[in-house]
């Protein structure tokens, strides 16, 4: 993987499972509901707040999992862009839009194959971004984001319509 680009929702949910075994509360062995396991994911953004990032995370061995973990560790750049609408967000997370539409723009330069993970506004951007021959593999727990993608035109597009922490754990385990 050369970059990764995704909204605040993507880390956050890569953190939570990373730190807490769940996705929105939910864990992620089991499926089932975990007791106060709804606070998880503002108890991730805010541990990754008190901490300064996610490198500082990482660095002070605090975060010792997961996708950004991963990039972090192996140095691949990522770009998480904002919206209104985010909890928390990530000290990472780029709200200025029109800087984040930017960073994607130098990020996606030569890329071949792009990952869109939980995000709608952001996967249809990127899809809007990409020449026709790179391939896009979307995934949402929205199905209508995968269907915009491919009703835009983005042939290219390979959509998955499933809860992307569970996704990215699973991903994870056949990974390694």
């Amino acid at each position: 993987m050369d970059v990764l680009l995704a909204g605040n929702a993507l880390a956050v949910h890569d953190i939570e499972s990373a730190l807490y075994g769940t996705s929105l509360g939910v864990s992620l062995e089991t499926g089932a509901p975990v007791e106060g396991g709804h606070r998880h994911h503002m108890r991730a953004i805010n541990t990754i707040r008190r901490a300064g990032g996610i490198r500082p995370a990482v660095e002070s061995g605090l975060l010792t999992s997961g996708v950004m973990y991963e990039c972090v560790r192996r140095g691949v750049p990522f770009v998480l862009a904002g919206s209104i609408r985010d909890d928390g967000p990530l000290p990472d997370t780029i709200m200025d839009l029109v800087e984040a539409q930017d960073r994607y723009a130098d990020a996606l330069a030569d890329v071949g194959l792009a990952v869109v993970l939980s995000t709608m506004l952001h996967g249809i951007g990127v899809g809007n971004m990409l020449p026709s021959w790179v391939k896009v593999v979307c995934v949402d727990i929205n199905p209508s984001v995968v269907t915009k993608l491919v009703d835009r035109g983005s042939a290219q597009t390979l959509g998955l319509v499933t809860d992307t922490g569970l996704f990215v754990h699973q991903l994870a385990d056949k990974l390694s």
